[in-house]
């Protein structure tokens, strides 16, 4: 008995004496925008590494919908995780944490139901200006970034990265376009492509993924791969995955996984 209660003394004193220390996978920095006249967050994952490799360069991630408690901790795991098995290069992730998605993610709508649903809506030309001239200048003076830059975004994100893909093509190279919300404004977006990126070419890959969402978003989905395949274009890669077994609520995490594996394919 005497020795049992010894034991437990010691458990308790081991326990008492164990020191605790933060367990970080990223940083939080914050950003003043002009163009969106307020204060942003961003969410910062840097790769194994990043500190020792002072002459290595990495392509970033873009992640709408980054706050901590939404997509970020989500695309950080995948990423991290895809990197260890070596099924992805070391990257950046960039996320930027939401004030007013409705706003921020959407063009103007001409619909009545639409200006119902989302009052806010209509602000997506000052965001696109603040990720343009002060958020890429702003991870590129910050950190260590090559020229491949990723955006990944989901149902209103999904219709962002589609309209900067359509209207502001130089911005990323990479897309990658989940449960895209492009109904909106009856689906105008959609209307506008026609021949993209015909005359100059351009620089870039494109996954778009859909699940069993409704037929609507399911359609629009597959007829924005099919806007951009119509032709061949030199420097334009699309590739479309169908996910039925996925809801909206249940696809971001099997189409970035992925999204991520087809966008960087392993050298034979």
């Amino acid at each position: 008995m005497r020795l049992l209660i010894f034991l437990f003394g010691i458990l308790f004193i081991s326990t008492a004496n164990a020191q605790t220390t933060p367990f970080l996978i990223g940083e939080v920095r914050q950003i003043r925008s002009t163009e969106l006249n307020e204060t942003r967050t961003l969410n910062i994952y840097l790769p194994e590494g990043y500190e020792k490799n002072l002459q290595q360069t990495y392509p970033v991630i873009y992640l709408l919908d980054g706050s901590a408690n939404e997509d970020f901790l989500h695309i950080a795991g995948l990423v991290q995780f895809l990197t260890m098995i070596q099924q992805m290069p070391p990257s950046i992730i960039v996320g930027i944490a939401n004030i007013d998605r409705k706003r921020d993610f959407t063009f103007p709508s001409m619909v009545a139901e639409d200006k119902k649903d989302l009052p806010t809506g209509g602000g997506s030309a000052k965001f696109i200006s603040f990720i343009e001239k002060e958020l890429q200048p702003y991870v590129k003076q910050h950190f260590r970034t090559n020229n491949v830059r990723t955006i990944i975004g989901q149902s209103l994100g999904g219709l962002l990265a589609a309209q900067i893909l359509v209207e502001h093509t130089h911005l990323f190279n990479r897309y990658v376009i989940i449960s895209p919300g492009l109904w909106w404004n009856n689906e105008s977006l959609l209307a506008k492509i026609k021949k993209p990126f015909r005359d100059t070419g351009i620089d870039a890959q494109i996954f778009i993924a859909v699940g069993t969402e409704g037929k609507q978003m399911e359609d629009d989905a597959k007829m924005l791969s099919d806007k951009l395949q119509a032709e061949p274009v030199m420097g334009m890669s699309v590739v479309f995955v169908p996910m039925p077994e996925e809801t909206h609520l249940t696809i971001l995490h099997n189409a970035a996984y992925k999204a991520l594996q087809v966008l960087n394919p392993q050298k034979k």
